[in-house]
């Protein structure tokens, strides 16, 4: 284990493969493991062993623990890793992907994604709930729709005017709509107001940590940036000094020469394809 100074690990939920070299980069293990031994296998590594992972699922857990071991965790973007993946007869596997790791936190030039605290993770928790909440009542409201237009029930668009007449359609006798389905639109809509609830609750959650946060708080005054895209910015980039110019943070936000930001959008950043940009750590 004293040999070890680099180790690829390939994260999964149950089994982990790691790849471990030695300072002349001979390969000094390749081997997987239960996540129960992993930790207990990364205990026993000299100090200040360097210990690369793909940013994904977990990744940032494990690096916080690799910190308080004294070791150097690397986390890097899948798509930088790729270029160094060599598929052998089994093709892609954990083994390849372990080795393509290892071999990716060599390059002098490699550019690593910052490790987020469990604060940072918390509020971009909070982010993602609310983004598949709108999402789910998107397609609450579209499912609506369509089935009321199955009865000859059309409504203006946008969902304020379908939520102001949809009460009365369902009760008015009138209209084609058999029990069975205004009792299930009925729900509908109910589970529709409940997402509501849900988005509001986040909003609120979000708001405070823009208020409570200095980072936020300077960032505000910036036209086009609110609470949310505060939070959200400050969420995933604890440290803005990691950016060597404002162009790299363009690039990482995924803005593109020419064209206009969508400023009042920048909770994109909080989404887990932020890890996918191409220039600068997600």
């Amino acid at each position: 284990m004293t040999e070890i100074t680099r180790v690829g690990v390939d994260l999964a939920k149950q089994v982990i493969q790691v790849h471990g070299v030695d300072a002349t980069e001979a390969v000094v293990v390749a081997r997987s493991m239960s996540r129960q031994k992993f930790a207990a296998w990364c205990a026993q590594l000299p100090g200040g062993c360097v210990v690369a992972m793909e940013a994904c699922s977990g990744a940032h857990h494990w690096a916080r623990r690799l910190q308080r071991l004294g070791l150097q965790p690397r986390l890097i973007a899948p798509h930088f890793v790729t270029p160094y993946r060599m598929e052998g007869k089994g093709g892609k596997n954990d083994a390849t992907d372990a080795a393509a790791i290892c071999e990716a936190a060599s390059r002098p030039k490699m550019r690593f994604v910052a490790i987020k605290s469990c604060a940072q993770q918390g509020v971009l928790c909070v982010h993602r709930l609310r983004e598949a909440y709108k999402e789910e009542r998107t397609a609450c409201i579209n499912r609506i729709r369509g089935l009321l237009s199955e009865f000859g029930l059309v409504f203006p668009l946008g969902p304020g005017a379908l939520r102001a007449q949809l009460g009365d359609a369902l009760e008015d006798a009138s209209n084609e709509l058999p029990g069975c389905a205004r009792l299930g639109l009925d729900r509908a809509f109910a589970h529709w107001r409940a997402l509501d609830a849900e988005i509001a609750w986040c909003d609120a959650q979000i708001s405070d940590h823009a208020k409570q946060d200095a980072q936020a708080q300077r960032l505000m005054p910036i036209r086009g940036i609110g609470p949310t895209s505060a939070s959200a910015l400050v969420a995933c980039v604890a440290d803005f000094r990691q950016f060597r110019s404002a162009g790299q943070f363009a690039a990482w936000l995924g803005w593109c020469r020419g064209r206009t930001p969508a400023v009042a959008r920048l909770h994109w950043a909080a989404s887990p394809n932020a890890a996918k940009t191409t220039c600068a750590p997600c």
